[in-house]
């Protein structure tokens, strides 16, 4: 039975991935990001870390972008401090965390699921592993701390690789 939910939950992701009204395969990574307001503040946090020019590259690039209400989530101190041009490093090693060289699609991370009864890693820019989970709602992202964020869109494609939304920060 649970190898259904499973299934059914890998199929519901691939069939409802939804597109933001800024989907256009001309646009790259940053452009796209930039045309939507739910990710200002992860603009502002690749302006401030110096990583626009690395994602408009040629990539192909995978993103697993956070909404702005993931980088609320994070104490309001924190993300300042983060921001600010002394942690520049420390800020793009967290960014470069929620990017995987390569174009992943939701059927590439669906079929690594399957192939790994549920589980599959992804090893980011920075070096270190995500995890991806299905769960019975969905799948998840899970850090190296053991926190989730739920993945809930797939495919924005662009120029220069696919975005896929999540709902918090992951952190190396």
């Amino acid at each position: 039975m649970k190898k259904i939910y499973l299934i059914l939950s890998m199929v519901a992701l691939l069939f409802s991935a939804q597109t933001t009204s800024a989907q256009d395969n001309s646009m790259d990574i940053v452009d796209i990001a930039v045309s939507v307001d739910d990710f200002s503040t992860l603009v502002s946090a690749l302006q401030a870390a110096d990583l626009v020019t690395a994602l408009q590259g040629d990539g192909p690039f995978t993103v697993f972008a956070p909404v702005n209400a993931g980088f609320a989530k994070i104490d309001s101190n924190t993300m300042n401090s983060l921001l600010a041009p002394e942690n520049k490093e420390q800020l793009a090693a967290i960014l470069t965390y929620h990017v995987v060289a390569g174009k992943v699609d939701a059927a590439a991370v669906v079929a690594a699921l399957e192939a790994g009864n549920g589980k599959a890693e992804l090893k980011t820019l920075n070096g270190e592993m995500l995890t991806a989970v299905s769960k019975d709602d969905g799948i998840y992202l899970m850090d190296q701390s053991g926190n989730y964020s739920k993945v809930t869109k797939t495919d924005v494609m662009a120029s220069n690789g696919v975005i896929h939304i999540i709902e918090d920060v992951v952190m190396p």
